[in-house]
């Protein structure tokens, strides 16, 4: 295929594609789908090998956002049955994101709900990062907690935080029609905050909220604008109690294609399957490691993902190798640029899922996020357009809770 050419011949020289071309590859059919995540895999192989980054996500404080985000389980209004708790001290989130990186994580997100930190906030994630910093000075710590004011990106990468998390979520012109507490714009200020301040920008998108083709193209267009390290792709969990709860639009194909199409618009970037995986791509996960070089290890920030022992076993069973400690994960030209690439304050990816969900804060999902509770094998195969409610679980382990973590 003459577009598939193209494309592999653009993404090893990091050229953009046309915006005809990148929409061409959301139109392909299923019959192409094989075709499709083939040419994306040679890009993917150029830039970042075999090797796949581990993250993990840590959700400081839970529920009772006051803004409207309408994926989001933790939203203004929710009636969605998630855990609701106020921020865990510093050691409970050490101990969390410890388990995290036994786990084979290389990346602790930790994650707040809420429209944005107050100082004290920003004092009290401080505190946390020097105390997973103390652990294991290795860890790389991502904070995400929704739109930031002047300095407190400055003061996150004072106490060692690599990076920040904060998605567009979707394009500029569709933006209103799922939040209207806040704007796109001032996404955009946020992630040009961390930028500035010299952290790892980490910023993506939710597919599946009812968008066009165009939408999803603008939206990763606008993020190879902004140029951050990390593009993290989640796809929305529809979650009960949210008003997308009904939004059940995604096939394992069409996330194959997005993920390309991710892929070839930010060829050397840190691409990442974040919330949603377990839900939409179902048995093809293994497929989508071919484009993206970056996952969530084990549950969410309200929703359960698949565990973290057969997250490992099928990186290993699809040949890809978990990313070490000692690797940095960008390019050299990327790495170089950022001051020293993974692991350091500039460098690295960067982190952020959400399974559809930011909710204003950003990493994981709010709103769900990934995922799982895997099907027995009882369990009658169904059409794919058919919800898979029975696949979304609310989390009721890990930060937050007695029991141990699904890592």
């Amino acid at each position: 295929m003459d577009l598939l050419n193209t494309l592999v011949d653009k993404g090893l020289r990091r050229e953009s594609p046309t915006r005809e071309e990148a929409l061409a590859v959301l139109a392909t059919s299923d019959d192409d789908v094989l075709d499709v995540v083939a040419a994306a895999g040679k890009v993917r192989r150029h830039w970042f090998g075999r090797r796949v980054k581990l993250n993990y996500l840590v959700n400081l404080k839970s529920g009772l956002c006051p803004e409207d985000c309408s994926y989001c389980s933790q939203r203004l209004g929710s009636k969605a049955e998630i855990l609701k708790y106020t921020w865990l001290k510093p050691d409970q989130a050490s101990a969390a994101a410890a388990a995290g990186v036994s786990g084979g994580a290389k990346r602790v997100c930790l994650v707040a709900s809420g429209r944005g930190p107050t100082d004290r906030d920003v004092d009290r994630v401080s505190d946390t990062i020097r105390a997973i910093k103390e652990q294991d000075e290795s860890v790389e710590v991502c904070a995400c907690l929704g739109l930031l004011s002047d300095g407190q990106a400055e003061r996150l990468r004072e106490a060692g935080a690599d990076a920040y998390n904060h998605n567009l979520n979707t394009s500029e012109s569709t933006y209103g029609d799922i939040t209207t507490t806040h704007t796109y714009a001032d996404r955009v200020d946020t992630v040009n905050k961390a930028h500035a301040a010299g952290l790892s920008a980490c910023s993506g998108l939710i597919a599946g909220m009812g968008e066009s083709d165009e939408d999803l193209v603008d939206v990763v267009f606008s993020l190879r604008e902004l140029d951050p390290d990390s593009v993290p792709v989640n796809f929305l969990i529809p979650m009960e109690g949210t008003p997308l709860a009904k939004e059940w639009h995604l096939t394992p194909q069409r996330c194959l294609r997005i993920l390309a199409m991710t892929r070839f618009v930010c060829p050397d970037v840190e691409v990442r399957i974040a919330g949603g995986r377990e839900v939409h791509l179902r048995t093809m996960q293994p497929l989508a490691l071919h484009l993206a070089n970056s996952i969530f290890l084990g549950d969410y920030l309200t929703s359960e993902g698949q565990a973290g022992h057969t997250d490992l076993e099928m990186i290993a069973d699809a040949g890809f190798e978990v990313e070490g400690a000692g690797e940095v994960t960008l390019p050299e030209h990327r790495a170089s640029v950022r001051g020293g690439g993974s692991g350091s304050h500039e460098g690295g990816g960067g982190c952020g899922p959400h399974a559809g969900a930011d909710g204003d804060a950003g990493c994981g999902s709010h709103a769900g996020g990934g995922v799982c509770a895997p099907a027995t094998a009882s369990t009658a195969p169904r059409p794919a357009e058919e919800p898979r409610t029975d696949l979304v679980a609310v989390r009721r382990r890990g930060a937050g809770t007695d029991l141990a973590p699904n890592a």
